[in-house]
């Protein structure tokens, strides 16, 4: 839709450009719809003023902005996009100016009788983008009692033109937010840590101490242990929640290909690269990336991770321009760095550069008291996703369980939860459908095989160990606080 703007006053253009401006300055669709109103008001000298949300698929018109002396009472309030005459302007597509709305059959009275308001005259027209009607956009009653001038016509026209430019931008703006929303807490489900043992506990401690800042983060533990998830739980805590968090496994990928993941890569840089790509570092910024696996990266890979760490600047695979991205990095291992700097393996300035705020993830034998919360969590889960109804844990199964030794640690207790609930008939499940690995005892003492004389086993253990209870516990290959536990439950005296 074009318009002609050489006859509009100079007035006019300012105040045009003045409610552009307006509407403009913002992304929010509230603020943005509410500018509308009251920059159609000024720019029309009306009374009063509202824009109008046209929701097609239920076919209804809304008041989403009003200025006026009820326009506060009237937003949120809809009709049917067939009345009135803001219904006509929709089904028509063109302005209407009415001088005198009681002489218009169109008229919908029931707005007027509900907020006590007499509409004199009415200036209406469509909001068009790109060919759709997106709304409408009304003023009523001219402040000097006069009829709307015919000759303003094009002036509403050019300002409806302008606001909804405006309210689309502002409505792609909050859908791409909902997805983003939407993609990000998908990202982070499972960030849920379950557990209270003393271990656990300190390493939460820990988390929350780093998380409101911008430290690095080095997570170290054994495979399975749940270090993204929590550096999930950093990065939820931070203040760059609201931004991205980008995993990357360093262990899964080639070094060149690698490279190219982290740091991007321009067209034709190497043979499949057909197309310029960001790298995880443009893709996390603002926000945190978590490198996963970072003991295992490459000479080279060191040297390029060392810089953006040191001067947050990169270049990308095949590029001469150099980037910079405001990233929080969290990394984590399972790898004995220090062995590895000692073997010429990994670089000693990268990992003091890593190593700013170190935080251990305890296995999973050493937090058995953790395990109970963490398989009816893993139950109602595995539940969840594969469709079938909720189940329980009997004692007996949560005893095999406390036994083993978890050398794969939470993933693994995780996918033997599933594989049972995948297995059980009933809605208990039992030691039948735990694995013959978790159930079966060969009578060492061992933490997988304490059997039923288990408070024998520790007193000897004891004993043997002159009543030291950290020795008596990795002969028993169990943590200290398990075996306290274990003194406490069977009533342990020293003097045995």
């Amino acid at each position: 839709m074009k318009f002609e703007t050489a006859n509009l006053p100079p007035d006019a253009l300012t105040a045009l450009a003045r409610a552009s401006a307006a509407i403009n300055s913002t992304l929010d669709l509230d603020t943005v719809l509410d500018q509308i109103a009251k920059s159609a008001a000024a720019v029309m000298q009306a009374e009063a003023s509202s824009v109008l949300r046209l929701e097609k698929r239920r076919n209804k018109l809304i008041f989403a902005a009003a200025v006026g002396e009820q326009g506060k009472q009237l937003v949120g309030k809809e009709f049917d996009a067939n009345l009135g005459i803001a219904g006509h302007v929709v089904r028509t597509g063109k302005s209407e100016n009415i001088a005198n709305v009681g002489e218009n059959p169109d008229f919908f009275r029931g707005i007027d009788e509900e907020l006590r308001f007499h509409t004199r005259g009415l200036m209406a027209t469509p909001m068009i983008f790109k060919d759709e009607i997106i709304g409408v956009v009304e003023v009523l009653n001219r402040k000097d009692g006069n009829e709307f001038p015919e000759s303003e016509r094009p002036l509403l026209e050019l300002f409806a033109n302008l606001a909804a430019c405006g309210a689309r931008n502002a409505i792609t703006h909050a859908d791409l937010a909902k997805q983003r929303n939407a993609f990000r807490d998908s990202v982070l489900a499972g960030m849920d840590i379950v557990g209270s043992s003393k271990g656990l506990k300190e390493t939460i401690k820990l988390a929350d101490r780093v998380a409101p800042t911008n430290a690095t983060a080095l997570l170290t533990g054994e495979t399975g242990t749940g270090k993204e998830v929590l550096a999930k739980y950093i990065h939820n805590a931070s203040e760059r929640a609201d931004k991205a968090f980008v995993a990357v496994n360093c262990a899964a990928l080639p070094e060149a290909l690698l490279e190219s993941e982290l740091f991007g890569h321009e067209k034709g840089a190497f043979t499949g690269a057909i197309a310029q790509r960001a790298g995880r570092f443009e893709l996390a910024d603002n926000g945190t990336l978590f490198l996963d696996e970072i003991g295992e990266i490459s000479a080279s890979i060191q040297v390029k991770l060392l810089r953006v760490l040191q001067e947050k600047a990169f270049t990308r695979v095949g590029g001469t321009q150099t980037r910079y991205s405001d990233v929080r990095i969290i990394a984590a291992t399972n790898r004995d760095l220090k062995k590895a700097i000692e073997d010429g393996n990994f670089r000693d300035d990268l990992f003091y550069r890593l190593n700013v705020f170190p935080v251990n993830v305890p296995p999973l034998r050493e937090r058995r008291s953790d395990i109970p919360d963490l398989a009816a969590h893993f139950c109602k889960t595995a539940a969840i996703n594969l469709g079938v109804p909720p189940h329980t844990i009997s004692d007996d199964a949560l005893e095999a369980l406390g036994r083993y030794g978890w050398p794969g640690n939470i993933r693994e207790l995780a996918n033997i939860i599933e594989r049972a609930v995948l297995l059980c008939d009933g809605s208990v499940i039992s030691p039948r459908q735990l694995p013959p690995e978790i159930t079966a005892t060969d009578g060492h003492p061992s933490v997988s095989t304490l059997p039923g004389n288990e408070r024998e086993m520790i007193v000897q253990a004891l004993k043997e160990n002159f009543w030291n209870q950290s020795k008596a516990a990795r002969s028993l290959g169990i943590s200290r606080d398990n075996l306290r536990y274990r003194i406490k439950k069977y009533e342990i005296k020293r003097d045995m």
